[in-house]
């Protein structure tokens, strides 16, 4: 993933360091300023971002995502044991029985995972990168669950295995006979 132009890797010191503090604030104090929905969007995106990089650089079934990952994939695979997690059918986590099925799931870990219900971003195919196609916006515990699920049961093997292939073949392209 490229860095978005005018990211948050644009912001200045001064500029991120209010950036955090606008965060920690409660949500009341804000309504729906378009400014706040814009920094968690840049947030979320910044997360993406290094995560993708991670499983690119790490082999995803050595990560462990949170100091509860055993919880978090045990109780996933006994709520979800039938969910398909490949390639994600967005009616799975959005729609209104989706919903009601979810939300007791992701109520057991307030308390236990920091900040389980921010919003994050999930690749739908996990083979492919994070692209407008490709992602969906769920909570962050819904996030460790099926990336957790997804790197134990090796589907994120494939971004991992492409990374390499290509760190290995793009030396070669530079070398002429």
């Amino acid at each position: 993933m490229a860095a978005a132009g005018g990211g948050l890797g644009a912001l200045g010191a001064g500029e991120a360091m209010a950036a955090a503090h606008a965060l920690s604030l409660p949500a009341e104090a804000y309504g729906n300023d378009p400014n706040i929905e814009m920094i968690w969007a840049m947030k979320a995106y910044q997360h993406a971002e290094v995560y993708f990089n991670l499983i690119s650089s790490v082999d995803p079934k050595f990560l462990k995502l949170t100091k509860v990952d055993d919880q978090i994939y045990a109780e996933f695979r006994k709520s979800f044991g039938d969910l398909r997690i490949d390639v994600l059918d967005p009616e799975e986590l959005k729609s209104e029985p989706a919903k009601a099925k979810w939300r007791p799931f992701c109520m057991q870990f307030d308390g236990v995972v920091e900040d389980f219900n921010y919003g994050t971003l999930l690749r739908l195919d996990c083979t492919k990168d994070y692209t407008e196609e490709n992602t969906i916006f769920v909570t962050r515990i819904q996030f460790f669950a099926i990336e957790t699920a997804r790197n134990r049961e090796g589907y994120n093997n494939a971004v991992y295995s492409h990374a390499m292939e290509t760190k290995s073949v793009a030396p070669e392209r530079g070398i002429s006979a």
